[in-house]
Order: C-alpha cells, then sequence, then structure tokens
C-alpha cells in the first residue's frame, strides 16, 4: 500500500511502524491473539493489515473480513440513529425524555442513604433528550459494571437497578427495560454531572419508540443498508460464523483466557434486548464505512445520513460550562481518559492536547470493551478502526499508540 500512503500523504515507511508496534509489543508476546487496523486519509485506506489470530484455539488468522464484538462502538450509531429523527423534527435536544416515555415523569434524584432509609428529592428539572446522548441524565450502569471488567458498584442507587431487574439479556425488550428505568432513582441532578451509564440503551428504546419501527430494523434500513454496512448485526449468522473471532480476557496472571468462543456464542441467536450502548458485531470495513460518512459530513456515495452542520454539532463539547470530563465525570469506568476531553452527542472529544496528552485536538472517537477504537478528526481529513478481542478494554492504551504512530506518519 506504498503508493496509497503517498497518495493519503503519509509515508508508508512511517506507517509501517504499526505494524512493528503491535506485533513486537502486543502479538509476538501473546498480550492479544491478534487485530486489524485501517488508517485512512481524503477518504483513501493508506494503511489496513491484519495481524495475529481470530481464534488461537483454532488457530485461524485475523482475515479482512472478520467480524468482531464492537460492545461501545455500537453507541455512536445508536446516537446517529436518534439524531436522525431529530432532523425529521420529532424532539428537541432539551425536551424531557418523559415526553415519550410517562413512566419518567415522577422519577426523584437521590439524596442519601440506602434501601427503606433512601432519601430523594424531585429533580431541579428532568432528564432530557441531549442527556441521554450525553450521559447527563443521572443515569447509572447499575449492576452491569461487573460485565464490563469493573468492580460492581456499591452505590445505593446501583442496588434498586438490581432490585427491579433492570437488565439487557435475554427475555428483556426496550419497552420494558426503558419502563423499569423511570423507577430508578437518578444518581445526580441532570445535566450537572457526568457518568457513563445505560443512556445509550435508552437512546435505543427513543428510536424504536418515535419511529414505531423495532430498533435493529430502524439500523438496517436507515444506516446499514444505505453505508453498505453488510456484516453489522445484533447477532452473528449461520453462514458468517467461520468469520467471528474469538473473544478473550486477560486474567490475573496477565495470560489469555477464553471468555467467548464464536461456536458457542450467544451472538449466534437474535436477542430480544437490541442492546443500543453494545450489542452489535461488524466488521472493520463495516466500521470505517461509518466513519467516512462522519467524516464526509453525514454522506457516504450518495447516500446522506445526516446533513453537515448535525454532524457538527455531535461532536462539539455539550458539557456544563463547556467543562471536560474531570471537573463533571463521576468516576466508575468509560472509554475514554479524563484529562482535556469533552462529551458530545455521542462522542468523545479531545479539547485541549496539552492537557490530554495527545498530538491533536478536536478529533471525535469512542471505543469498546474489547479494547476496539475508532476515531475521526476531519481537520486532518483522517478516520482510524482498531479491531482486537481483548477485555478489559482498560488493559492497553492502544488509542494513544496508535495516535503517535498515526500522526507522526503524516508528511504532508
Amino acid at each position: 500500500m506504498e503508493l496509497a500512503a503517498r497518495q493519503a500523504g503519509f509515508s508508508a515507511e512511517r506507517l509501517e511502524r504499526i505494524t512493528d508496534h503491535l506485533n513486537r509489543s502486543y502479538i509476538d508476546n501473546g498480550k492479544i491473539a491478534g487485530c486489524q487496523v485501517l488508517v485512512a486519509r481524503h477518504g483513501h485506506p493508506a494503511y489496513f493489515k491484519s495481524l495475529g489470530q481470530m481464534d488461537r484455539e483454532r488457530n485461524k488468522p485475523v482475515k479482512d473480513d472478520t467480524i468482531f464484538r464492537l460492545y461501545s462502538m455500537t453507541k455512536p450509531i445508536t446516537s446517529v440513529a436518534l439524531m436522525t429523527l431529530y432532523e425529521r423534527g420529532y424532539f428537541q435536544l432539551n425536551d424531557a425524555v418523559y415526553k415519550f416515555v410517562p413512566e419518567w415523569r415522577d422519577q426523584r434524584v437521590w439524596i442519601s442513604g440506602d434501601g427503606a432509609a433512601m432519601e430523594t428529592a424531585r429533580p431541579a428539572r428532568p432528564p432530557s433528550m441531549r442527556d441521554m446522548l450525553c450521559h447527563t441524565g443521572g443515569l447509572t450502569y447499575g449492576s452491569a459494571l461487573v460485565a464490563l471488567g469493573v468492580p460492581d458498584s456499591r452505590h445505593p442507587v446501583d442496588k434498586v437497578y438490581a432490585e427491579l431487574g433492570v437488565r439487557r439479556d435475554r427475555g428483556e425488550t426496550l419497552e420494558q427495560f426503558v419502563r423499569k428505568l423511570g423507577r430508578v432513582p437518578l444518581r445526580y441532578q441532570p445535566g450537572e454531572r457526568w457518568m457513563y451509564s445505560l443512556s445509550t440503551d435508552v437512546c435505543g428504546a427513543l428510536v424504536e419508540i418515535i419511529s414505531g419501527k423495532r430498533f435493529d430494523k430502524f439500523l438496517e434500513e436507515e444506516i446499514f443498508a444505505p453505508l453498505g454496512m453488510k456484516d453489522t448485526s445484533f447477532h452473528v449468522e449461520a453462514g458468517k460464523l467461520p468469520r467471528f473471532a474469538a473473544n478473550y480476557r486477560r486474567g490475573p496472571d496477565k495470560k489469555l483466557e477464553l471468555i467467548d468462543d464464536p461456536e458457542k456464542s450467544t451472538y449466534r441467536e437474535p436477542p430480544t434486548f437490541f442492546s443500543g450502548g453494545g450489542g452489535l458485531t461488524g466488521t472493520t470495513q463495516d466500521y470505517w464505512r461509518f466513519c467516512e460518512m462522519l467524516r464526509r459530513g453525514g454522506e457516504l456515495d450518495g447516500q446522506r445520513i445526516l446533513g453537515p452542520r448535525t454532524i457538527d454539532l455531535m461532536h462539539l463539547n455539550h458539557l456544563k460550562d463547556g467543562k471536560d470530563l474531570t471537573s463533571l465525570a463521576i468516576a466508575a469506568f468509560s472509554e475514554t481518559a479524563n484529562e482535556g476531553v469533552g462529551f458530545g452527542l455521542g462522542f468523545a472529544t479531545v479539547l485541549d492536547p496539552v492537557t490530554s496528552g495527545s498530538i491533536v485536538a478536536g478529533d471525535f472517537y469512542w471505543g469498546g470493551a474489547a479494547s476496539t477504537i475508532f476515531w475521526v478528526d476531519k481537520q486532518e481529513d483522517l478516520a482510524l478502526v482498531f479491531m482486537t478481542q481483548l477485555m478489559p478494554s482498560r488493559s492497553f492504551n492502544f488509542r494513544g499508540q496508535l495516535k503517535n504512530l498515526v500522526y507522526s506518519a503524516i508528511v504532508e
């Protein structure tokens, strides 16, 4: 891809450092089984490599069309889906969620105490549609933190999630889920803090409620089919299972442990709960097409998903008073560092490269629980997608390392 690299303004030799780094630091020593990286600029793939194995137990190499669990890289797709309805006039960002989910009208905010002694109050304002897109509505991840590789929260509010059966597994539906949430106390006053949460699953439910279409069908018709994302789905069809990667965990002994065998995976069957917060699977090339739509201001190959001004609105920092996550985030778990980082409508964005230690600012991005990452940089006209299957995502700083490697390879 030397010619492609030059056409995109990269040094091919410098881009090849990505291969050397990932092989030396992660694959040769068994820290990850395998990975895939796509770097594109001006719409041209300049680097696309598959390294290592997608399934160690069966000695299967990562291939160009390997299917990965996206986990929280589902969130930006869900956010885009909800914003297509914003563009059609169905809601304003400051509208209360209870406009669409009446059970949210009488929500309370936790003040103190636990169980029967819990003290709550009326919120200063109700959670808004913006709050759901921004994770500023007072929701938490409840007991789901365990599945994310984070110790279970002991906060009194998280116990209520469990008591009310707020869950996202088989047998649950988006409608049941979102109505139960209306009975859970909010962890904090809406808009005042930021906490990574079930908010994007609520966004998926809102898409379903507002559009009248089942969420997976809406995504297929409005995003996947128009963008040619032919391998992105909430489950892996039988004919595609040979392409489905295994998922691993970094164990206490720092060795890889198989945690989801593709031949036994729950992803083999369609779910009843279509998680907008983390349910999708897909390929690197599919996700790159989604990123290209974002880079191009909402359009790809003649198919417009959103208007360019809506895309610009989505990656602005929507946190209160323009603050960064260091000022507002409640610690628990996130797919981003906090220092010098803001959050928009479904994306994190670097506000200050000095504070964040990032080589650039203005990019917008997110990642997934199995260490997948992407970012889009409209200033450099660049997009990157990195796929692997290693939990938890905080094991290694792939994002920071790849940024150093990619941006230092730009020579024009």
